[in-house]
């Protein structure tokens, strides 16, 4: 296809691409402002070995994995509300509830989410507690030279809006808006790929020159069909 051919489809089908950024990005903006307000909190938990030594460090890494299962038990979120004296089912807790390990930095990471910001860092820093004393508790009856050392990083801890986020799902929406755009005005010239609307099109497919064109009839927006040279049969349909 020629330049003058992608500047024809951009004009004959660029509002097409238009429409679907804007009523995309629209239904983003719309759906995110009717999220309810949610927002996040997250505090680091140290696991560190008591001795630098090779293999009590990888068996804390392996370890940072049990940690995390142990975390996201109902036995565990029910301890938090009750300590916490929230009103909660233990279920709905773990379900706004992410604890991710770092073996880099021998942390586990927990995030809690909540309606409110302030019942989101208690939640964090109360299953955080909660995880530091039963570690320590455990560790208090090893060897000393095989504890690992649990505690929090930094209880001055802060929260995020994590939704609604409207302008970010609008910037989001248009983007997806603009690919399906552009997904149906391709489909679209692909079907009418096998009609000739213009004489280059036409010399291109039959390999013969336009000597003319016929007019279209009386008020058609359409410019006029191009005839090839006289004396060639089979030639494709045109628009």
């Amino acid at each position: 296809m020629t330049i003058q051919e992608y500047f024809r489809i951009i004009k004959r089908r660029g509002w097409i691409v238009i429409l679907a950024v804007l009523l995309a990005a629209g239904a983003a903006f719309a759906v995110s402002s009717l999220q309810e307000d949610l927002y996040r909190a997250a505090v680091d938990v140290s696991t560190v070995p008591a001795r630098p030594d090779w293999g009590l460090g990888n068996t804390a890494k392996d370890l940072m994995r049990n940690f995390t299962a142990n975390i996201k038990t109902p036995e565990i979120a029910q301890r938090v509300i009750e300590r916490a004296q929230l009103d909660k089912n233990p279920y709905d807790l773990l379900a706004n509830l992410q604890v991710e390990p770092d073996a880099s930095t021998f942390t586990v990471k927990i995030q809690a989410e909540d309606r409110d910001g302030e019942v989101a860092k208690l939640i964090a820093l109360t299953l955080a507690d909660e995880f530091v004393e039963e570690r320590t508790a455990y560790y208090a009856q090893q060897d000393k030279r095989d504890r690992i050392e649990v505690k929090i990083r930094s209880r001055a801890i802060g929260y995020a809006q994590v939704q609604p986020k409207p302008l970010v799902n609008a910037v989001a929406g248009a983007v997806l808006g603009l690919l399906l755009g552009i997904g149906i005005v391709l489909i679209l010239t692909w079907m009418e790929a096998d009609l000739l609307r213009t004489p280059a099109a036409t010399e291109r497919a039959l390999g013969i020159p336009v000597l003319g064109a016929i007019p279209g009839s009386s008020g058609a927006k359409d410019s006029p069909q191009p005839v090839a040279q006289a004396g060639q049969v089979g030639a494709p349909k045109t628009a």
